[in-house]
């Protein structure tokens, strides 16, 4: 498959030199720092401050028509705590053909499938990087061959793919890790055929007024792992089941309101089960007479797998209230703060983003994270310790 993947590549470099074409090479560049104020919970990981290093060039190529699209996307951190973080991954290699309601594109890409913003329920094709946060919004590149076809009564797209992406997990000396670390080098597939087993999917996406519809029907190897103790209970390992899945994604939009349901029936992890996460976001424009506007959220999530063990969720029966703060200056400064609650044990944790532009090149975030338990069979019970405060200086070419 590399081989398969660099005659792209050797290719796409002929293609923009040979015609008329238009080339593009950006990047990133990121600075970042964590504090843990708290000492962890196993005397393994690691205390005090977090620093780590991480860069994301891309090349983008497009013909004269528009017709074909090639990109290139690298991803790699280096971090001086946690050796697991210390990481590089090819996010997008591909070759794209468009041709009037034909779309075609083969190689490494990442997929977003949703419309909520606690959790990212029905996104299924693309493996959650685990290393780089605990907000799951970072995902590593999934070779595929997708094949889109946009009629008059929606759109339809088929993947085809394999090549299967092991979820990343913090080393022993890590944080936001399970009380009994994860040795991902032992992880077990139930296919015969390990991470090369065929996977395909299904989606179609239309939009019928003021509403914005997609259902998927997906068949292949869980992107979520099942954990279990090894022989002598020093290690979790991950085992990877075979599933099917089918979704359902909806969004309303009237005014200032947004209506948003994500839902999904999953079979192959023991019992076949539901989850669903719903709920809305309003926005208030102008507040005070002022150019900023305010975005107030609540979504409710609910899992039934109850039973299943080590792939229990912690989104079984919870609550996640937040606002969007944007000032709409010069500078795009926005805040996003949040809280989940979990129903059921009181259990909780708060999240905050800030972030600001400081010049055409340059931007500062700054994100905090706290957890409360006061259940030791809560979810979050592992976490309770990993409270941080972190700042990130990122810098674009």
């Amino acid at each position: 498959m590399l081989k398969t993947y660099r005659i792209l590549v050797l290719t796409t470099l002929l293609l923009s030199t040979s015609l008329k074409a238009e080339s593009d090479l950006k990047g990133e560049l990121g600075f970042e720092t964590r504090w843990f104020p708290d000492d962890p919970a196993d005397s393994r990981q690691f205390d005090g401050f977090q620093t780590s290093f991480h860069f994301e060039p891309e090349w983008s190529w497009e013909n004269q028509s528009r017709s074909q699209q090639a990109k290139i996307t690298l991803f790699g951190r280096v971090d001086n705590r946690d050796d697991e973080r210390t990481h590089v991954d090819l996010r997008d290699m591909y070759w794209q053909w468009v041709n009037n309601q034909w779309e075609v594109l083969i190689g490494i890409n990442r997929v977003f499938w949703g419309v909520a913003e606690s959790r990212h329920l029905v996104n299924t094709i693309n493996q959650i990087d685990q290393v780089e946060s605990i907000d799951e919004e970072s995902f590593l590149g999934q070779p595929m061959v997708n094949l889109s076809y946009e009629s008059d009564f929606g759109r339809f797209s088929l993947y085809l793919m394999s090549g299967f992406r092991e979820r990343t997990f913090p080393d022993v000396e890590g944080r936001f890790r399970t009380p009994i670390p994860v040795d991902p080098d032992q992880a077990f597939y139930a296919s015969g055929l390990d991470q090369w087993h065929p996977e395909t999917a299904l989606r179609y996406t239309t939009v019928l007024g003021d509403w914005d519809i997609g259902a998927h029907i997906f068949h292949g190897i869980g992107r979520e792992p099942t954990l279990s103790p090894n022989q002598d209970f020093s290690r979790l390992i991950p085992q990877y089941e075979l599933i099917t899945q089918a979704g359902l994604d909806l969004q309303y939009t009237r005014e200032a309101w947004l209506w948003k349901l994500e839902t999904l029936v999953r079979k192959g992890q023991g019992k076949t089960f539901f989850a669903m996460v719903g709920g809305f976001e309003y926005t208030l424009y102008q507040i005070l007479n002022s150019n900023y506007d305010l975005g107030l959220l609540a979504e409710y999530l609910y899992d039934d797998r109850g039973g299943l063990g080590s792939t229990v969720t912690p989104f079984d029966n919870d609550l996640f209230l937040a606002f969007r703060l944007a000032l709409n200056d010069i500078n795009d400064t926005a805040l996003l703060a949040g809280v989940f609650v979990d129903l059921n044990d009181g259990s909780g944790s708060l999240r905050i983003e800030a972030e600001r532009r400081l010049n055409d090149f340059a931007t500062i975030e700054i994100e905090a994270q706290g957890f409360h338990s006061d259940n030791s069979n809560s979810d979050l019970n592992a976490f309770k310790e990993d409270s941080y405060i972190g700042i990130s200086l990122n810098f674009y070419y």
